[in-house]
């Protein structure tokens, strides 16, 4: 084990090319980025109002290939306005993985509903069509109104998939799964954007889709999200509920329901626009550093996490599987302790105090994941 650490930190020092701490993921700003802010600046246009919102709007459509793009202020209020979007209410279930990151779950209790977690698959980490259909075909039912878990007695309003990482899930089984039991899927695309299923960007297979523009994601608004979808009154339903519900006047504030100021600033925007010029090489970067983790790990006798052969995936955060725990937290505290950062993959939502009571099956695949898998230094390196 000793020696794979060190291998290991070596390889990546290598290829970054520094002695300093080397982090999980940084942003790079090697574009127009600063050319853009200072024009946002310049314009007075700081808000949420301004030319690069509506820039961005047509970007992150034409990038999901979907209609309607809607800038929001993050990815997390982009999910919560999405389930409310796709009808999810008071007292729902919303079928999601346990394995993810606290925001999936935490949007679905913004919305004053229940997640249910199911299991994920192995090969994608991500909701397996399989375990939703177990799920169903043991406690659900349709009936006039949508979907209903027959011993809660409670609707199941919504199908909420997480890309772990970008890889994307299992999405034409899933789509079929959801179909029969009238279930609308909202992709949690967050660390997808840019990864295809079948030829077809993530993001776009659900009623809604959202991505986040973190600080930390292969492309950065600083902050920052979106909520993509074809339905274009849906879209625009979206539009008007993120600006508080305002309905538009010379002068007059007249608001026709509950709404969010959830905006993206225009500032923000103008940062996301230049990011998102550069979206296509950062992924041919972080692909080309993804094959040279692979055969190193080949090498050292470790699974280096790849995509599956209908998927081109964009390598958001990239990982290695290890073989049990114990060895897993070795390889964290020494790579951590030589200066270069990894990081386990979540703990499960139901370990978490405020989802503990939630419904879980069995979990099988996702504890085992949770035990083996660590991320490494993903950044886009330009030598």
């Amino acid at each position: 084990m000793s020696d794979l650490i060190d291998n290991t930190v070596s390889f990546i020092r290598e290829y970054f090319e520094t002695k300093d701490v080397i982090p999980l993921h940084v942003p790079r700003f090697i574009g127009n980025e600063k050319e853009y802010v200072a024009n946002t600046i310049d314009s007075t246009f700081v808000s949420s109002v301004g030319a690069y919102v509506d820039q961005f709007e047509e970007m992150i459509a034409q990038k999901s290939q979907t209609t309607s793009g809607v800038a929001i202020v993050n990815g997390t209020s982009a999910l919560q306005v999405a389930l409310r979007l796709a009808g999810v209410k008071d007292g729902d279930e919303v079928l999601t993985q346990a394995l993810t990151f606290v925001a999936t779950a935490n949007a679905i209790r913004y919305n004053r509903a229940n997640p249910v977690f199911l299991d994920v698959d192995r090969d994608t980490m991500g909701l397996s069509p399989e375990a939703v259909k177990q799920f169903l075909e043991q406690y659900a039912e349709v009936r006039e109104g949508g979907c209903y878990n027959t011993k809660t007695g409670n609707r199941i309003a919504a199908c909420v998939p997480m890309h772990t990482f970008g890889f994307p899930v299992h999405l034409d089984e899933l789509q079929a799964v959801c179909k029969e039991w009238n279930i609308p899927i909202v992709e949690d695309a967050a660390e997808s954007l840019g990864s295809l299923y079948k030829g077809k960007p993530t993001g776009s297979f659900g009623q809604f889709g959202i991505f986040s523009f973190n600080g930390n994601k292969i492309v950065t608004a600083g902050g920052g999200g979106a909520i993509v979808t074809d339905e274009v009154e849906a879209g625009q339903h979206a539009k008007h509920l993120t600006t508080t519900a305002k309905k538009p006047h010379d002068y007059e504030y007249y608001h026709d329901e509950l709404g969010y100021n959830y905006r993206m600033p225009n500032l923000n925007a103008a940062l996301i626009c230049a990011q998102l010029e550069q979206l296509d090489r950062f992924i041919e970067n972080k692909r080309t550093l993804a094959g040279k983790y692979s055969d190193f790990f080949e090498k050292e006798g470790v699974t280096f996490r790849t995509e599956n052969t209908d998927t081109k995936v964009n390598y958001w955060l990239m990982c290695v599987e290890l073989e049990d725990r114990k060895q897993r937290d070795l390889f964290l505290e020494e790579t951590n302790d030589k200066g270069i950062m990894t990081r386990p993959i979540w703990q499960l939502m139901y370990r978490l105090p405020m989802y503990e009571n939630c419904f879980r099956d069995d979990q099988t695949n996702a504890e085992y994941l949770e035990d083996r898998i660590v991320n490494i230094p993903s950044s886009v390196y330009v030598k």
